[in-house]
């Protein structure tokens, strides 16, 4: 069994700052992209920031500038710090991993149960 667990999500002003974090447990062979997505209300879930397993790194437009991802290898965590928050990054921010759990397994997708980020006016 493998859980992703989200953590760092609230209440913000605009210009504001806050750090996700979300944390790999369970059976767990080799971790490779780790990724934060999110979905705003009445909108599509979007891809914000990937990090693979050897850190290269890649943002939504959007966030550029503003988001950095970032993680802990041996934690098994992965973090979004998000600075210069505007109301437009309100939404349910997800963490998605993609792993290995066993020598035996092919790579699967595993998702966390979602945090909010609500950036008020």
């Amino acid at each position: 069994q493998v859980q992703l667990v989200e953590s760092g999500g609230g209440l913000v002003q605009a210009g504001g700052s806050l750090r996700l974090s979300c944390a790999a447990s369970g059976s767990i062979f080799s971790i490779n992209d780790m990724n934060w997505h999110r979905r705003a209300p009445g909108k599509q879930r979007e891809l914000v920031a990937s990090i693979t397993s050897g850190g290269s790194t890649n943002y939504a437009d959007s966030v550029k500038g503003r988001f950095t991802i970032s993680r802990d290898n041996a934690k098994n965590t992965v973090y979004l710090q998000m600075n210069s928050l505007k109301p437009e990054d309100t939404a349910v921010y997800y963490c998605n991993a993609r792993l290995v759990r066993n020598r035996y397994e092919s790579q699967r997708s595993y998702w966390g149960q979602g945090t909010q980020v609500t950036v008020s006016s």
